[in-house]
């Protein structure tokens, strides 16, 4: 397998479930590890203790970012908002936006500079299967991760020629404390079943080591991606059932 001696990754999330177990196969690749979370990182070289939830938290973060060294950016770190729209508060719309879409381009900002300077670098954003197939009770979060996904598209092609690799990596539902209980009560309505923690930190490793533009994780989910972006209609009417069963899950 390709090594990743020396570099110097930045890796947001790196206290979770995935972002752990991704800091330690990249170490293990060779690679000096700088985890960024609101709780010490364990499995990383060092820790940059910060909230990406905030303007000033950002800013404090970014600046921080372009004083260093960064070979490569990898943006774990997400929120997830399940149930209805309208019992979504400002504060969790605010949250979700800011850590799942805005936070991984102000970080992706402060180190660009330095990688055009050297003419290498990777940003690898983490986003979801519901960036590209937006479900009912995620409408929020799939917003996010839909505009994750179109950010990383739209600097993969500014950045062409540049030496710098930009790579969105879309897993499934995974089991890891990211779902609470009522998310595990709807994948059960659904038949959906989560991924090992494991298997994911493994395919998204494979996919920074490959330089792969996109990645995803099922067959069945990157169909059903593809049809939702030619025909949604389908998708609409595919998704009836689980819709109409899962509000069962909030009661008036």
């Amino acid at each position: 397998m390709q090594r990743l001696d020396g570099q110097k990754i930045i890796l947001t999330g790196a206290a979770g479930g995935i972002g752990s177990l991704v800091a330690e196969r990249l170490r293990a690749l060779g690679a000096h590890v700088t985890g960024v979370d609101r709780a010490p990182c364990p499995a990383c070289d060092e820790s940059l203790q910060g909230d990406l939830a905030t303007p000033e938290g950002q800013a404090a973060l970014t600046s921080q970012l372009a004083a260093r060294h960064v070979d490569m950016l990898i943006n774990i770190a997400g929120v997830q908002y399940f149930g209805l729209a309208e019992r979504q508060t400002p504060e969790s719309l605010w949250l979700g936006y800011a850590v799942n879409l805005i936070a991984p381009a102000m970080l992706a900002t402060a180190v660009l500079p330095q990688m055009k300077a050297r003419g290498s670098g990777q940003i690898v954003n983490i986003g979801s299967v519901l960036g590209s197939i937006n479900y009912p009770y995620f409408a929020a979060y799939s917003s996010s991760k839909a505009g994750l996904r179109g950010y990383s598209e739209g600097l993969r092609r500014e950045l062409h020629g540049t030496g710098i690799a930009v790579t969105y990596f879309a897993p499934r539902a995974v089991n890891t404390a990211f779902n609470n209980s009522e998310v595990n009560n709807f994948l059960s309505l659904a038949g959906m079943a989560a991924d090992h923690p494991a298997f994911v930190a493994d395919r998204i490793v494979v996919a920074i080591l490959k330089r792969k533009a996109n990645a995803s994780i099922g067959f069945k989910e990157r169909l059903f991606m593809a049809i939702n972006a030619l025909a949604p209609r389908m998708i609409d009417a595919g998704l009836v059932k689980q819709t109409v069963a899962a509000r069962q899950l909030f009661p008036s």
